[in-house]
């Protein structure tokens, strides 16, 4: 059977997660449905991530089985058309081999969270952002997130229903930047790792949110980390600012 790496791009807002689950929406099954109306048979797809309701993405890689060969192409307009009007498109598709897996093969994963500092409320980023009332101070913040940039146990930025084996993984990049935009200043986090543990990132960043509002310091930072009790950890983040921005593969087939 032909696969495909489909390269996705999402609004997370409407939709339960990326994992199909009976009766609720989601990414995965508006993707799979699309498939049915193209090739009349049950669809499983993988994908690299598995986001939680309300996270977006702008480079999620997931693949599929075709019976038939389909050109790229015409088989991402053709799923284009059958997902309206459902926010999610299919920005990229290429042909892989039958070995390829969008999660198996992947190397790295890389999200950006997005905190948008100003008292007025949302209007056009309504569901795009976390917006806080406080300016933050990128520096404190950088530097207790330093302490996190490693190989360590994470036990205390993992949700009590993370099914990973291991709370050990390698966190490669964890940079903090002001971005100044029309809405007001943003406060955006490039976060890159080979994976990551369930909630790991909104974990992460609600922590270092206290750092930049003052009320955590960088050593209550390592502190929290070497607890490696959930209970240590700052505010889980919401989900409205989370993105699953691209995916790298030792070949990556939309280079």
């Amino acid at each position: 059977m032909p696969r495909y790496a489909l390269l996705v791009e999402y609004d997370g807002g409407p939709f339960s997660g990326w994992q199909r689950q009976v009766g609720l929406p989601s990414v995965q099954g508006a993707i799979e449905d699309a498939l049915t109306k193209l090739e009349p048979r049950a669809h499983k797809i993988a994908a690299a991530g598995r986001t939680d309701a309300g996270v977006h993405a702008r480079g999620q890689v997931a693949h599929c089985d075709m019976d038939k060969d389909w050109d790229p192409f015409r088989l991402s307009e053709a799923l284009n058309y059958h997902l309206k009007p459902a926010p999610v498109a299919i920005r990229a598709c290429k042909a892989v081999g039958d070995g390829w897996h969008a999660r198996f093969t992947a190397t790295e994963r890389r999200y950006l969270f997005r905190i948008l500092c100003r008292r007025a409320p949302l209007t056009l980023e309504v569901g795009q952002v976390w917006r806080v009332n406080q300016d933050l101070d990128v520096d404190a913040m950088q530097e207790a997130a330093n302490r996190l940039v490693g190989h360590h146990d994470f036990t205390t930025f993992r949700s009590t229903i993370c099914q990973a084996r291991s709370p050990m993984k390698t966190l490669d990049r964890l940079d903090i930047h002001k971005v100044d935009t029309v809405a007001g200043p943003e406060v955006h986090f490039d976060v890159r790792a080979r994976s990551f543990l369930h909630n790991q990132v909104r974990s992460i960043v609600g922590t270092l949110e206290r750092a930049g509002a003052g009320k955590w310091s960088p050593d209550d930072v390592s502190a929290a980390l070497e607890a490696r009790e959930r209970a240590a950890c700052g505010p889980v983040s919401p989900p409205e600012g989370l993105y699953l921005m691209g995916v790298g593969y030792p070949d990556d087939p939309f280079a």
